[in-house]
């Protein structure tokens, strides 16, 4: 504090203090303060609000868990959430490594630009674009129709197609948390076990992958929870049978005009994340102040 102030004076700091408190309460606190108030109350006319039915409950969570087609959405939801994290991991990984250590510094700054250009992209557009791409008449089938892999177009839309366009959407969420870590790695660490004969595994799992676990677990926390609370890429791109368990809750609040329950299905997707974050942060040995760097 008293560094702060010498900084940027008490003028300054008293503004910066300010907006780190209006962020904290109004736009974090608030709004997961209203959804537990929600999830926690029936859902009740106008004019019953605040009489005696208007009571706290579980009976909103406790739907979820006798629901069993929601329930199994959820356990699907989190499955699949960790699939498409594992799936990012697996591509982002070797291009983080190679940015990172091998890459001249042309070549690397004309990749991360080309990686970030097509995200000035709204997700929606984006996401459309993926739809285009894997539709029965669309050019991916065409490509494999002409090379002839395949005798007559199949549909792409599904698991597969969600999980292609989430790893595409969320790509960069996992590579730059990485990127940053490998390269704080010394050169001379890599090339002195190379030069004491330790395999390209070895390396990666004794010297790479230890340096780099804050930046993994950063990586694998962004990407889990964004894949977990998606919408768009489930709604465009999944089968018309399989549904997201942010489609639940939206279905909650906009269709069955139902805002309790939903509120009480996005509060569990909530706790869900937090639980993700910490077990992440556990099995990876790291605490917040490592990621925030």
């Amino acid at each position: 504090m008293g560094a702060l102030t010498g900084r940027f004076g008490a003028g300054l700091t008293g503004l910066f203090l300010a907006l780190v408190g209006f962020w904290l309460a109004g736009l974090v606190l608030a709004p997961n303060l209203m959804m537990i108030d929600f999830a926690l109350r029936p859902n009740l006319l106008p004019a019953d609000i605040g009489g005696p039915r208007d009571v706290y409950s579980l009976d909103n969570l406790a739907y979820l868990a006798n629901e069993p087609v929601h329930r199994e959405i959820f356990l699907k939801t989190v499955w699949a959430s960790a699939l498409v994290t594992a799936a990012t991991f697996l591509v982002c990984y070797p291009l983080a490594c190679w940015l990172a250590q091998t890459a001249s510094p042309p070549a690397a700054a004309l990749v991360v630009l080309a990686l970030i250009i097509p995200f000035w992209i709204n997700e929606v557009l984006r996401t459309l674009a993926w739809y285009i791409l894997l539709a029965f008449r669309g050019p991916l089938n065409a490509l494999l129709l002409q090379l002839g892999i395949l005798d007559e177009p199949m549909r792409w839309y599904g698991d597969g197609g969600v999980l292609a366009g989430m790893v595409y959407a969320y790509i960069l969420f996992m590579l730059f948390p990485i990127y940053n870590a490998i390269e704080s790695l010394e050169k001379a660490q890599i090339e002195a076990a190379r030069d004491l004969g330790a395999s390209t595994w070895r390396i990666h799992t004794r010297i790479v992958i230890p340096h780099a676990k804050a930046g993994i677990a950063t990586g694998c926390v962004f990407t889990f929870m964004l894949a977990a609370g998606s919408y768009v890429a489930p709604a465009l791109l999944g089968a018309p049978g399989s549904r997201w368990f942010t489609q639940i809750i939206y279905n909650w609040f906009f269709e069955g005009g139902d805002w309790n329950r939903g509120a009480a299905y996005a509060l569990v997707l909530l706790v869900l994340c937090l639980a993700v974050v910490l077990i992440t942060l556990r099995i990876a040995r790291v605490n917040l102040t490592d990621v925030a760097k």
